[in-house]
């Protein structure tokens, strides 16, 4: 992925999952990378492998975007450092499994919180600068929950329509000022998803590795697509659903993940 070879991208939830594979990939091709999460570990010794096998820079920010003001704490980190960000990477984002009520209020408003509100801060505020400078990129991490109602997984399903949307909208406005925007909809992926989710695997298939998910939406990106499903049978199943009626979706996913009775 050389398309980024001696620029700066910057990769929330870099500290695990798809935004480990997003870096590793990046940095592979040549990128300096801003890497943010909130475990300060992890992202360090992230940082040092791949500053010592890739023989680039690499800098840390921890921040929680699960806070108000996590964003603004990691541009501020950005405009300090003097680093223009070209690659703009929305990847942090968490589940909650479960029956809506059941599910602690806080946990549901922190979701939120990180898959919705703070793409659109980051994205509000790392742009004009990208328009600036007659280009940049923005990935925004969505997933196949985005293309009908799970119940279950109810708020963080509706979370990912949001960041599809999103990405395909924003993707049509700024075109003409040469950025580029792209959602990534990755489905059951080798990552900690379903463990922070307290989620079983719903799928009798074997999960994609997030190294593969990270090359799709970077190839995408690059390729100009405004969005990409990663996998052909995930995105055979998101197309299939544009057939069904919507309730009948909505029943049959409630029926595959209908927690167990106890």
């Amino acid at each position: 992925m050389n398309h980024w070879q001696g620029k700066w991208a910057l990769i929330t939830g870099a500290s695990a999952g798809i935004g480990m594979a997003l870096a590793r990939e990046l940095a592979a091709g040549g990128t300096n990378l801003v890497l943010t999460a909130r475990r300060r570990d992890r992202l360090a010794g992230l940082a040092g492998e791949l500053s010592a096998k890739h023989d680039i820079r690499t800098l840390v920010c921890v921040a929680d975007l699960a806070q108000p003001l996590g964003p603004q704490q990691i541009f501020s980190f950005a405009e300090e450092k003097k680093i223009p960000i070209d690659l703009l990477v929305n990847n942090a984002g968490f589940g909650a499994y479960g029956e809506f009520q059941r599910t602690p209020l806080d946990r549901l408003i922190e979701m939120t919180h990180v898959n919705v509100t703070a793409v659109v801060h980051l994205t509000h505020l790392f742009l004009p600068g990208m328009i600036a400078r007659g280009g940049g990129d923005i990935l925004i991490v969505a997933s196949t929950a985005a293309f009908q109602a799970v119940p279950y997984i109810t708020t963080y399903a509706a979370t990912k329509v949001f960041d599809l949307h999103f990405a395909e909208g924003l993707a049509e406005e700024v075109r003409r000022y040469g950025v580029r925007v792209c959602a990534l909809c990755p489905g059951s992926t080798e990552t900690e998803f379903f463990q922070v989710a307290g989620q079983r695997n719903h799928t009798r298939r074997a999960p994609e590795s997030a190294e593969k998910v990270a090359r799709v939406g970077l190839a995408a990106l690059a390729a100009g697509k405004s969005s990409v499903v990663s996998g052909f049978t995930n995105w055979l199943g998101a197309e299939a659903v544009r057939m069904v009626p919507r309730r009948t979706v909505a029943r049959v996913a409630g029926g595959m993940f209908r927690p167990p009775e106890k």
